[in-house]
């Protein structure tokens, strides 16, 4: 059991999504940093899909009630158990009654918002249609449904398991992405990007967009050039995924996130592509990202990119537990 102690404001149960429930109207949810979760779950041996602790808000406390390795990915928000720091992105192991706090990252941390604790196991939720993760706009999922609450019990599947101490780069460095030294993602026309003026679709690809503080796991609202079409837009909703960018008569776009709902009728005027959602869910509220036009050819090499990343993180993981046998 992991227990609550302090800072669960928006900390919520996550695994990899909750795939294939669209068409009952039920959204994705999962991590909105992918990357993170996945690596952490390799640290520590487990499918890269094991549910973990997604935490947005800082400082956070938790207590281990029986001894757990566990990993702390996503921002650096440097770990301390009882006290004493702990590496990030580092498989380590905690004794029954010791608590882990995460500190609000600081200014020298890499542009990210977002921490997951990972356990081994992973966290023991009931499975809902496919997934552990939790969806707050339906109250279903994860713990109970809603974001985690000073004082809960969050289950693990196997509190001790045995592995080797390993740690890894995060991904930022090894696959780093920026235009014009500002944090970028790959972006592909919409369908209704031709219904946008000149002008629009040249500050689609020119502007650094900012991400308002109105922004959340549902949607980022961003501020920067307003977007026209060539003639007023009126569609019916439509299905919708996370990274589609959508345009409202205001002209500011909002980007579709993981907890977004499955349909909406603004028009579409791009998608990010979903190699690089793991970036965008990290972008904190107020800084600035740009779009980089993308074709569908490259938005599958930069999947397989990250899929080469992960497996190197399996490879990594494994050798340095294969050398710890050795030593026995």
């Amino acid at each position: 059991m992991i227990e609550i102690v302090a800072g669960a404001a928006l900390a919520t149960v996550q695994d990899l999504g909750r795939v294939g429930a669209l068409n009952l109207g039920v959204g994705v949810a999962g991590a909105m940093d992918p990357m993170a979760l996945a690596a952490g779950n390799i640290l520590l041996g487990n499918e890269e899909g094991a549910a973990a602790i997604e935490i947005p808000v800082f400082p956070f406390t938790v207590r281990f009630t029986e001894p757990t390795r566990f990993a702390v990915t996503g921002t650096d928000c440097a770990p301390a158990l009882d006290g004493k720091a702990v590496p990030p992105w580092f498989a380590c192991r905690a004794q029954a009654g010791q608590s882990l706090t995460l500190s609000v990252p600081g200014p020298s941390a890499w542009r990210a918002t977002r921490a997951y604790l990972c356990v081994a196991g992973g966290i023991d939720v009931p499975v809902v249609l496919g997934s552990r993760s939790t969806q707050m706009r339906g109250a279903f999922g994860g713990h109970e449904g809603r974001p985690l609450q000073t004082g809960d019990l969050v289950p693990t599947h196997a509190a001790d398991r045995a592995g080797p101490d390993v740690g890894l780069v995060p991904p930022v460095f090894d696959l780093p992405l920026d235009v014009d030294g500002v944090p970028a993602v790959r972006v592909l026309p919409a369908a209704e990007y031709d219904a946008f003026t000149p002008q629009a679709q040249a500050s689609l690809w020119s502007c650094a967009w900012k991400i308002t503080p109105q922004s959340d796991r549902y949607g980022f609202r961003l501020a920067g050039d307003e977007l026209k079409p060539r003639v007023p837009l009126e569609l019916r909703s439509h299905g919708i995924v996370p990274g589609v960018i959508q345009v409202p008569h205001g002209g500011q776009p909002i980007i579709q996130m993981r907890d977004a709902q499955p349909s909406g009728g603004y028009p579409k005027i791009g998608v990010v592509i979903e190699a690089d959602l793991w970036r965008l869910g990290q972008a904190p509220p107020g800084s600035r990202i740009r779009f980089a036009p993308c074709t569908w050819d490259e938005a599958l090499d930069a999947a397989a990119g990250n899929r080469r990343w992960l497996d190197k993180a399996r490879r990594i993981a494994g050798l340095q537990h294969r050398a710890g046998e050795g030593g026995r």
